[in-house]
């Protein structure tokens, strides 16, 4: 579909990502040589939104598994409907079924409920490949890292009840990484390996003009060059481009066609989500940060 990079890139472009010419080669060659793409980078700079734009490219599923603290394998691959096998074994004993019979009709396919996991895995036995997004791994622990290896590499996993199950054609698989810790070198191994950074002024410009068409061009220089500054600052959270989409819509939402330091105290709630980096947002602060913003908007826009 995609003979070249370039090719790639412009893809992406054609959904409104904006790709770097290394993210867009790692996704290239990703899908050449069928192998997992791992994506690490802070929160908001557009690691998940890869997933959704391939789906969208490939015209297939996009199956998500939520990595949380906790998550375990009954959660992420598959579980037992222990309430239909219970009926199913009244039906059987009712028929005096042997203990052998028994075992082999209630741990069978059809009382196995599919998790995220064993959905794409099925996709693609089926010849319809999914792309599976495992988002956030660096929630989850070792031990699930470790459960993930034998999917990573040969693209398949094993039910006891059932044996092993194994994809006809691989998924296209991202995974992701806020690095709140550091995942195994086995898991990453596995995969092709991108950092994502916070995107360079022209580049989240462009982003915010792929995403909110309609906006006014000198907003959009100004919001850009805002969340640009912002980030400079000693925050706990630095607003991701998330966030940047986020505030361009709740500025075309209210109808502004520049900045104002007033508009900003209203809407910080929609850039900065914890009350401490709020604080820090002083007035002083604020202003030297929108002055410095509006001096970047200008020179861009001449």
């Amino acid at each position: 579909m995609w003979n070249s990079v370039d090719d790639m890139q412009r893809a992406l472009s054609s959904k409104s990502y904006i790709a770097e010419r290394s993210l867009a080669t790692s996704i290239y060659l990703a899908l050449k040589m069928g192998k997992p793409l791992f994506l690490e980078g802070d929160a908001g700079v557009g690691k998940t939104e890869v997933a959704k734009v391939l789906a969208v490219l490939l015209g297939t599923p996009l199956i998500r598994l939520q990595c949380y603290e906790g998550l375990d394998v009954h959660s992420a691959l598959y579980e037992w409907h222990y309430a239909a096998q219970m009926l199913h074994l009244r039906l059987l004993e009712a028929t005096r079924a042997t203990r052998a019979e028994m075992q082999a009709e209630l741990f069978s396919r059809q009382f196995l409920q599919a998790r995220p996991l064993l959905q794409a895995v099925e996709a693609s036995a089926r010849g319809r490949p999914s792309v599976l997004l495992i988002d956030e791994i660096d929630r989850t622990d070792e031990e699930f890292e470790a459960f993930l290896l034998e999917l990573l590499s040969d693209f398949q996993v094993t039910i006891p009840e059932l044996g092993t199950i194994r994809a006809a054609e691989p998924p296209v698989i991202v995974v992701t990484s806020n690095r709140t810790r550091e995942v195994h070198d086995a898991l990453k191994r596995r995969c092709l390996y991108q950092w994502i950074e916070y995107p360079s002024f022209h580049k989240e410009l462009s982003i915010v003009r792929a995403k909110a068409p309609d906006v006014e061009p000198l907003l959009a220089r100004e919001i850009t060059a805002f969340m640009q500054e912002l980030r400079r600052l000693e925050l706990f959270k630095a607003p991701g481009v998330a966030e940047t989409i986020d505030w361009t819509a709740a500025l075309i939402a209210l109808d502004r066609r520049a900045l104002s330091l007033e508009v900003i105290q209203d809407t910080v709630g929609v850039i900065l989500k914890y009350q401490d980096d709020i604080e820090k947002l002083s007035p002083d602060t604020l202003r030297a940060v929108y002055d410095r913003a509006r001096v970047q908007a200008q020179a861009a826009g001449g």
